[in-house]
């Protein structure tokens, strides 16, 4: 079975006709946008073999940008006994594209943007209060980058722990 890279037009040409579209993202990404008609197997559920498509279906995989299915091609490639396509750029070549996607912004952002964006108005407010107030405010700065760090080096991240328990972060993903 053969594995390739396809341009959106390309892509959506291969759907048309039965193509098998998965979005490997993460859940809270799926919900919030995906193209339509694609099904959601998070890449961390898929592994050897476990795409089943019909009898000569090509399965196109896609994430946001293409990067998270460029590095994990083989793996992708092994779990389905098809031809199989990255889909090039990812949903946001879809988009520049004009093809059709499912967006639902009821849902909240995906974690690691909420998790971007607490912990960079927290640095900023450190600095602007460091600098006008008391130098003792850039501490609040240096402890998010530390914060940073460690959650890059241990997996967890305790801003998104926190971020998880907000009440818009609540509501299901599925509806």
């Amino acid at each position: 079975m053969n594995q390739q890279t396809i341009n959106a037009q390309k892509a959506n040409q291969l759907v048309q006709s039965g193509a098998l579209l998965i979005d490997i993202r993460d859940a809270d990404e799926f919900a919030r946008e995906h193209i339509q008609h694609a099904q959601h197997i998070p890449m961390n559920l898929i592994s050897s073999q476990t795409i089943r498509p019909a009898e000569q279906q090509a399965v196109i995989f896609y994430c946001r940008s293409g990067n998270r299915t460029q590095v994990n091609s083989a793996v992708l490639h092994a779990s389905a006994n098809a031809d199989t396509y990255i889909l090039e750029g990812g949903l946001d070549a879809w988009k520049k594209a004009g093809l059709p996607i499912e967006h639902d912004a009821t849902q909240p952002l995906e974690l690691n943007r909420q998790v971007q964006i607490a912990a960079g108005s927290i640095i900023v407010l450190g600095a602007i209060l460091g600098a006008s107030v008391s130098p003792w405010w850039h501490l609040l700065s240096a402890f998010v980058g530390a914060g940073l760090v460690f959650a890059g080096i241990s997996g967890f991240c305790g801003l998104a722990r926190l971020l998880m328990k907000m009440p818009w972060n609540k509501r299901s993903v599925a509806a």
